[in-house]
C-alpha cells in the first residue's frame, strides 16, 4: 500500500511518455512493470479488467486492440456476436499501487470488430457527450465535481435463498454497539459530521486512502467523516472535465475499496445500507467554461448565476425523471430518495435549501467557482453515463431556452402557493418508466443511441427491478406474518 512518504515514487509517467504508446511502454520497463492490466466498464458502472504480461504487451495494441468476449460483460453482445477489442487509451496510464507485481494500469475504449466504437461502451458516451458540447458552440468543456459518499464498515454478511434472506453490517462507529465492552466514541445516529478523534477513528484510514488517490493522479480537495454515523465518509475530489472525472471516479472507487480491505475494512457505495441513518449520495458539482472563461457567473443574478446557468438549471429539472434512471440507477437508490426525509428529492432549485434537486454553492463570489450542484445522483451511477446525462440536459435546457421557474427559497416541505413541491420518482421503474418517454435529448449527437437505452431500460428491469420485486421482504414478517 503506498505510505504519504511514498506518494513521489514515480507511479504516474509524464505527460511526454503519455503521449507515445512505445515511450510508455519503455518507461514502464525501466520502472520495474512486469504486468499490464486493462480495464473497461460495463453497462451497470462495473469496472472489468484483464492482465498481460508486460513482455507480450505490443505497442500495436494501443492502435489494433486486444480481443475479449463481449458475450460475458453484463449488458453486452449476445454470444453468436461476442468478441470485441480494447483499445487502451495512453494518457490514463499509471502504476497501479495495489497488486504485489509492479502492474501498469491501462482504461481502455471498446471497439467493435470493424473497428468503430462500440454504442454500448459506456466511455465511448462520454466520449461522444463531450464532442457534441464541443459541436453545440455553448461551450468547450463540462467540469464536473462529484463528491461520492460511502460506508467503511468492520464487516458485512449477506445471504437470500428461497426460503429466507438477511443482512448485517458492522461498524467500529455504530452507535448500535454502545451495549458492548469497549472504548465508546461512536457517533449517534446522523451525528456524524466532523468529529474528531477518537470518535472519529476513520481519519487514519482516510489518509492512506487520499495519499494513494493523490500518488495515482486523482487529485483530492478535502475528506472527513459525513452525517452518518457508522462511518460514512466522504473524500471530494478536484473538478475536471466530464470524462477525465468519469475515469478518475472509477480509479477512485477502486483505490477507496482496496485500501479499505487491505487495512481489514470494508466499503459500500450503496446509498441506503443504514436504517434510519444518513443515505450515501453524490452531489455532482457542475460548470460550463468556453474558451477559458467561466459561463454561469452573473454579478447580477440570482445567486449570482447567468441566464445560461438558469437554462441549464431548467433543461436538468424538466428531465430529472429521465436522467435518474442513470444517476440513481439501483433499486437502493430510492431508498434514500423519500419525499420528507434527508434526501434531495424535491425537483426545484436553491441558494439555500439542501432538499432541493438543485443548490448553488455560495461558498465563495469568484467568478470560476460559480456552478451548480445536482444532489439527487449517488455513487451507484455509471459516471459515463450520468454525467453525460446530466451534461445533455443541460444543453438541452440552454437551447431551447427552459425556464427553471422562481428559486425555491421556502421550507419544501410544506406546500408553497397551495401547490406541493414536485418530486423525482419513487422507484427504479417510475424512472426507467420516464428514460423510456424521455430521451431525445440524449439521442443528440448520437450521444446515446435509441437501442442502447432500449436496452439500458431491458437490463435494469429485469436484473433489479423485477429481481427484488419478486422476493419476499424481511420486513414483512413483521407486518403480515400473523395476518
Amino acid at each position: 500500500m503506498v505510505s504519504i512518504e511514498q506518494e513521489k515514487t514515480g507511479l504516474l509517467p509524464p505527460d511526454d511518455v503519455k503521449a507515445s504508446p512505445a515511450a510508455l511502454l519503455e518507461w514502464a520497463r525501466q520502472s520495474g512493470v512486469v504486468e499490464v492490466d486493462v480495464r473497461f466498464t460495463d453497462i451497470r458502472g462495473i469496472v472489468q479488467h484483464f492482465s498481460v504480461p508486460l513482455k507480450n504487451f505490443d505497442v500495436d495494441i494501443f492502435t489494433d486492440g486486444i480481443g475479449f468476449d463481449g458475450s460475458s460483460i453484463q449488458g453486452f453482445q449476445t454470444i453468436n456476436v461476442s468478441d470485441l477489442n480494447l483499445l487502451p487509451d495512453p494518457t490514463t496510464a499509471f502504476i497501479d499501487p495495489i497488486p504485489a507485481k509492479p502492474t501498469l494500469t491501462l482504461l481502455c475504449d471498446v471497439m467493435d470488430v470493424d473497428g468503430h466504437p462500440y454504442a454500448r461502451d459506456p466511455r465511448g458516451v462520454a466520449r461522444r457527450a463531450e464532442a457534441y458540447l464541443r459541436s453545440t458552440g455553448i461551450a468547450d468543456v463540462c467540469y464536473f465535481g462529484p463528491e461520492a459518499e460511502f460506508f467503511i464498515f468492520t464487516g458485512v454478511a449477506y445471504e437470500s435463498t428461497n426460503n429466507g434472506t438477511f443482512y448485517k453490517v458492522e461498524s467500529s462507529s455504530g452507535f448500535w454497539g454502545t451495549g458492548e465492552m469497549g472504548q465508546g466514541y461512536r457517533p449517534r445516529i446522523k451525528e456524524g459530521y466532523f468529529p474528531i478523534p477518537p470518535t472519529d477513528k476513520l481519519q487514519d484510514l482516510r489518509a492512506e486512502m487520499v495519499a494513494t488517490l493523490m500518488s495515482v493522479g486523482v487529485d483530492v480537495e478535502v475528506h472527513h467523516h459525513e452525517v452518518g454515523g457508522a462511518g460514512q465518509a466522504e473524500i471530494d475530489m478536484r473538478f475536471s472535465p466530464l470524462l477525465r472525472m468519469a475515469d478518475s471516479l472509477q480509479i477512485y472507487k477502486y483505490i477507496i475499496r482496496n485500501v479499505a480491505y487491505k487495512a481489514g475494512y470494508t466499503v459500500t457505495f450503496m446509498p441506503k445500507p443504514i436504517f434510519a441513518d444518513n443515505g450515501s449520495g453524490m452531489h455532482c458539482h457542475q460548470s460550463l467554461w468556453k474558451a477559458g472563461e467561466p459561463l454561469f457567473f452573473d454579478k447580477d443574478g440570482y445567486a449570482m448565476l447567468s441566464q445560461t446557468a438558469l437554462y441549464y438549471i431548467g433543461g436538468i429539472l424538466k428531465h430529472a425523471p429521465a436522467i435518474l434512471a442513470f444517476a440513481a440507477p439501483t433499486t437502493n437508490s430510492y431508498r434514500r430518495l423519500v419525499p420528507g426525509y434527508e434526501a434531495p428529492v424535491n425537483l426545484v432549485y436553491s441558494a439555500r435549501n439542501r432538499s432541493a434537486a438543485i443548490r448553488i454553492p455560495m461558498y465563495s463570489s469568484s467568478p470560476k467557482a460559480k456552478r451548480i450542484e445536482a444532489r439527487f445522483p449517488d455513487p451507484t451511477a455509471n459516471p459515463y453515463l450520468a454525467f453525460s446525462a446530466l451534461m445533455m440536459a443541460g444543453l438541452d435546457g440552454i437551447q431551447n431556452k427552459i425556464d427553471p421557474g422562481a428559486p425555491s427559497d421556502y421550507d419544501l416541505y410544506e406546500s408553497h402557493n397551495g401547490k406541493p413541491t414536485p418530486t423525482v420518482p419513487g422507484s427504479l421503474a417510475g424512472s426507467l418508466e420516464a428514460l423510456a418517454n424521455d430521451h431525445a435529448f440524449l439521442l443528440k449527437g448520437d450521444v446515446f443511441s435509441r437501442d442502447y437505452i432500449e436496452s439500458y431500460i431491458e437490463y435494469k428491469m429485469a436484473h433489479d427491478v423485477d429481481a427484488v420485486a419478486l422476493r419476499p421482504h424481511p420486513y414483512e414478517f413483521v407486518l403480515y406474518y400473523d395476518a
